[in-house]
């Protein structure tokens, strides 16, 4: 009896499937690790080519190669000079010494032209001599130079020229990055003649008596007639059976079955991965008996093992080779459609859980109406004279006069006294002497109120912690509820349509011989401009920041500046570059610190941080005490501060929420201070943050402007209001941010306030660093070179911001109207 195998459970499937996909992940990263970031897909290339001979003595390939790498790749060219020569002796000693002599004449023709100009026009012809003159050479040797040598060299020579231009553009869609969305049908051809040239090399490869060149040529026909239909597959199997046929012309007619089962099988893409297979079997039958009909079986027997490896293809390959060929219409309104399906439910999705986290934040608002104060209040004084009476009152034999005849009386005489008591006062004779007349324990009563009151205190006070907690949080959440909502927002842009600006942009790039692929205009709100370009480039030269730049200045009244830049190291290449509104202001910062006694680890941290909306952020933390702990709690405050600051929360609800991390996460007397400065770039106002911090300085020419405000160390308490100071600043100006190593750290002076304002005035340069640098050393100087204390000190110097590249003015028809 079989025993049947037991069916995993859900959760030990799930295992099951996590471990496999990490299991191929890994398998995957370590194979395009290998084969294209240490280059041994081109030493395999190299190796094939070099045993890649057509016409049974032509081998261009080597050599075209060879200087394809040289020229794109010249760090592995050694190495796959190497792997070519091996492949070259594997085929035969004589062809190794051609390929040999080839490889030192092309070399040495390359070292004499290394440092010219426009090396891909001269590569084609060193190429022609490096193939002929060591082909003439060995003829010379052996006699045989007749004219039917001279035209076999001439060929060779022609076609090592022509597969130098193949090759440069086939080689770089071997890199795992591309640079552009899809390929043009002649860098497919390229890229199915190298393809060809390298099965070429397995020539005489057999599994049993089936050629190796032979399942793989017809496994690529069978791959991209599937992927790219009819046209991309008979395309495919012209190019590669002409080529495999001139390295064996009895096998001519394998040219007429690929092209026609490319075509075939390109027709029956419908039928999926069978219908195509069925087009390579009815093309390799149909063919291999009009051809040979010895050879039938053989051919069935390479047809059947190119459609296994179709088959075992992964569906992810083909998805990724795909998105490279150019697809029909259809295909491409599926993809955007999708496309924007995703975004549309991402966004939706994002928007909701805004809304989630708004609806939060009003829920825990603690914005309460004033007569709802009133009505608390009351509450309250009822609960306490309760209190009072019930200890005082309830065994009194007044009680019924009191509390029931007179009690408007007892109630405002008694809620007078508590006022009084709660305000910290004790209550006026006249108001005593009234409620002694009027109670016969009137001692007693006060006494018994003296008591109370501080239980009345704690509970107001307990009331409004609670109260602005749960304020905090709601700030909390709304932040988090904003950047969600700005994030939805950000998932929605869309390219939106301005014809007559992209119609001024393209002639305009076009007039200046600057090739335009593709023009993206995202938006042109003032301020917010987003243009995204693909451009072509022979070589690359910052036409970016230096000519198209100004050119959309000039086009759009607006500072234009590249925000990023994607250029394709491979000459022709397309680049990616993205566009947008300058700021009106530059910040230049300058940082010198030194910790405790000379030692490695200071107690402060800093950081400069590029926020959003174009804000820029100067902090500097001060860890109490020295050393290694300081510094791991100024850091953990810093490091908090830069991630909720980038996400866009505001500056002050994220302060917050740092000092309840830091103030809950531990019972040690850890503390830190925090100094921070955030600069509005578009109009140089400057917002000050100062938690236990000491003041920091505006110098503007010789007029210093103290900045200040009073606030403890975080961590220390949970609650506490954030003062935030803020100051316009100037072109020119320059803020200086210290800790107290600094501030408190020179010696022997009785004001330093006054000191370092005179210091700051004095110092002549108006470079951030050096400023950072010569008041850091002036202090310690003071000191004889001793360094008492942790010392920073952060400046940063505020510029209006002057474009490095001026404008071009684009005379259009309306201007010239």
């Amino acid at each position: 009896m079989i025993n049947s195998v037991p069916e995993l459970k859900p959760a030990a499937r799930d295992v099951h499937d996590r471990f496999l996909d990490k299991f191929r992940i890994k398998i995957s990263s370590a194979l395009k690790t290998l084969l294209f970031e240490k280059g041994w897909l081109l030493y395999l290339v190299g190796f094939l080519l070099g045993r890649a001979v057509i016409l049974s003595v032509v081998s261009p390939f080597a050599i075209a190669f060879l200087a394809t790498i040289w020229f794109v790749q010249r760090e592995r060219s050694a190495k796959v000079m190497l792997f070519a020569l091996c492949g070259a002796l594997s085929y035969s000693l004589i062809h190794g010494a051609f390929i040999t002599l080839a490889m030192f004449v092309f070399l040495f023709m390359a070292g004499l032209v290394k440092h010219t100009q426009k090396q891909q026009v001269l590569l084609p012809f060193i190429v022609f001599i490096s193939t002929a003159a060591p082909r003439v050479f060995l003829y010379s040797i052996g006699d045989q130079l007749s004219s039917y040598e001279w035209m076999l060299l001439s060929v060779e020579g022609v076609l090592g020229t022509v597969l130098v231009l193949i090759f440069m553009q086939s080689i770089p869609l071997l890199s795992p990055q591309r640079y552009k969305p899809a390929l043009k049908n002649e860098e497919i051809v390229c890229m199915i003649i190298l393809i060809a040239s390298i099965l070429t090399g397995t020539i005489g490869w057999e599994i049993y008596d089936a050629s190796i060149e032979q399942i793989f040529s017809r496994y690529f026909v069978l791959l991209l007639a599937f992927v790219g239909g009819a046209a991309i597959g008979s395309t495919v199997g012209v190019v590669a059976g002409l080529i495999l046929s001139l390295a064996d012309v009895a096998n001519l007619y394998q040219m007429s079955l690929l092209a026609f089962s490319g075509l075939l099988g390109g027709l029956l893409k419908e039928g999926k991965k069978p219908g195509v297979s069925a087009g390579l079997l009815v093309g390799t039958f149909l063919v291999a008996i009009y051809a040979d009909v010895a050879a039938v079986v053989p051919s069935l027997m390479e047809t059947l093992m190119a459609i296994i490896l179709f088959i075992l293809t992964p569906a992810s390959l083909i998805k990724k080779l795909s998105r490279y060929i150019p697809g029909t219409e259809e295909y491409t309104n599926e993809q955007e459609q999708y496309l924007q399906k995703v975004r549309n439910v991402t966004a939706k999705r994002v928007e909701q859980f805004s809304n989630v986290f708004d609806a939060l934040s009003k829920s825990f608002s603690a914005a309460e109406d004033i007569k709802e104060d009133d009505v608390d209040d009351r509450q309250e004084t009822d609960y306490f004279l309760s209190q009072v009476a019930e200890k005082t009152c309830q065994s009194c034999f007044m009680k019924e006069r009191c509390w029931q005849q007179q009690f408007d009386k007892t109630y405002s005489l008694m809620e007078y006294m508590k006022n009084d008591l709660a305000d910290g006062r004790e209550p006026n004779r006249k108001l005593v002497h009234n409620f002694e007349n009027h109670c016969v324990k009137s001692k007693k009563v006060v006494d018994a109120m003296k008591e109370e009151i501080s239980f009345y205190e704690a509970n107001k006070q307990l009331k409004k912690q609670v109260t602005e907690s749960k304020q905090f949080v709601a700030d909390q959440l709304r932040g988090v509820s904003d950047v969600m909502d700005d994030f939805a927002n950000e998932i929605l842009k869309e390219r939106k349509h301005h014809e007559k600006q992209e119609m001024q942009i393209m002639n305009a790039l076009q007039n200046m011989g600057i090739e335009v692929e593709k023009l993206d205009i995202y938006g042109l709100d003032k301020g917010n401009i987003d243009i995204e370009m693909t451009l072509s480039f022979y070589d690359y030269h910052g036409e970016g920041s230096k000519l198209i730049a100004p050119v959309l200045s000039d086009i759009l009244n607006e500072m234009i500046i590249v925000k990023k830049e994607e250029v394709s190291p491979f000459p022709n290449g397309y680049c990616q570059l993205a566009f947008g509104s300058a700021k009106e202001y530059v910040v230049e910062t300058g940082i010198a610190n030194a910790a405790k006694g000379g030692g490695l680890v200071s107690g402060d941290s800093y950081r400069t941080i590029e926020l959003g909306e174009g804000k820029h952020a100067l902090a500097i933390s001060d860890g109490m005490g020295n050393g290694q702990r300081a510094n791991e709690e100024s850091e953990e405050t810093l490091r908090l501060l830069q991630q909720i600051l980038q996400t866009g929360i505001p500056e002050k609800v994220a302060i917050k929420s740092i000092n309840s991390i830091l103030s809950l996460r531990t019972r040690d007397e850890m503390y830190a201070t925090l100094d921070l400065a955030v600069v509005n770039l578009h109009n140089a106002f400057v917002r000050f943050l100062k938690i236990g911090s000491t003041p920091s300085f505006i110098k503007r020419g010789d007029e210093i402007i103290k900045v200040e405000a009073s606030n403890l160390p975080m961590g220390i308490i949970q609650e506490f209001d954030v003062d935030i100071v803020g100051e316009q600043l100037k072109s020119e100006d320059i803020l200086i941010m210290m800790s107290d190593g600094i501030f408190d750290g020179p010696k022997h002076i009785e004001n330093t306030e006054v000191w370092l304002k005179r210091k700051i005035r004095e110092i002549k340069t108006d470079d951030a660093q050096e400023i950072a640098d010569l008041l850091l050393e002036e202090v310690v100087r003071t000191r004889s070179g001793a360094i008492e204390d942790d010392m920073t000190v952060v400046v940063a110097k505020v510029q209006k911001n002057a474009p490095q590249w001026t404008s071009i003015p684009i005379y259009s028809d309306e201007k010239a109207q």
